[in-house]
């Protein structure tokens, strides 16, 4: 698959329902003008620079991966499903599983059954999900509350327990330099930065 070059994503107003992408043809084949393409884009481009986005790595694969990691350990890669784009595979305490993540008008989310669905939260980028379902799992540890309680009732999945992304390979100094301002100033913009450096912190405005 081809990196798409850097671009900072602008919020642009969802689309009508249209049918998900094909595992088959992959990510640059997800097009057919119903796609939204530059959100598709967006979210291929933060997936690319978190790191931790495994591309074309199957199940068993990604069993392997994940088998001897922590429990919340987890990595993102393309859906085998020919009706969803991509796939989160996590360390639980039962061992690897696997979540797909459908995009379905304009936003992404868990895939679920009927009547879990309309309570799942949904997003406009893929990395807003994850980093959703993670910083609820680390604040619910560092409450210490079990999984379940506070708005659990809201959300069925917030008791997934994201914590440790896998990298594909030891991320650059750079981008681990990015993360830590990002975990420290929200307003990155606000900063007295030069631009060059700015532009930089946007592409990715994420923290994990």
């Amino acid at each position: 698959m081809k990196s798409p070059s850097a671009v900072i994503c602008r919020e642009k107003p969802p689309l009508s329902v249209y049918p998900y992408g094909s595992e088959r043809d992959g990510w640059e084949d997800a097009r057919d003008g119903d796609m939204n393409s530059a959100q598709i884009s967006c979210t291929i481009s933060h997936l690319e620079q978190a790191g931790w986005y495994w591309g074309a790595l199957s199940a068993a694969e990604a069993r392997r991966v994940l088998c001897p990691a922590l429990e919340g350990s987890f990595l993102m890669r393309d859906s085998s499903s020919p009706d969803n784009l991509l796939t989160l595979s996590v360390q639980t305490s039962a061992g690897p599983t696997h979540i797909r993540i459908c995009y379905c008008a304009g936003r992404f989310g868990l895939d679920a059954s009927l009547l879990a669905k309309p309570k799942l939260q949904s997003f406009r980028d893929a990395m807003d999900l994850v980093q959703f379902y993670s910083q609820a799992s680390r604040k619910r540890a560092e409450r210490l509350e079990p999984a379940g309680q506070d708005v659990a009732s809201e959300d069925p999945a917030i008791h997934l327990k994201l914590i440790k992304p896998l990298y594909v390979s030891v991320p650059a100094l750079q981008h681990l330099c990015r993360l830590a301002i990002n975990r420290r100033a929200p307003q990155v913009a606000a900063l007295p930065l030069p631009l060059r450096l700015k532009d930089y912190l946007l592409r990715y405005p994420y923290v994990l």
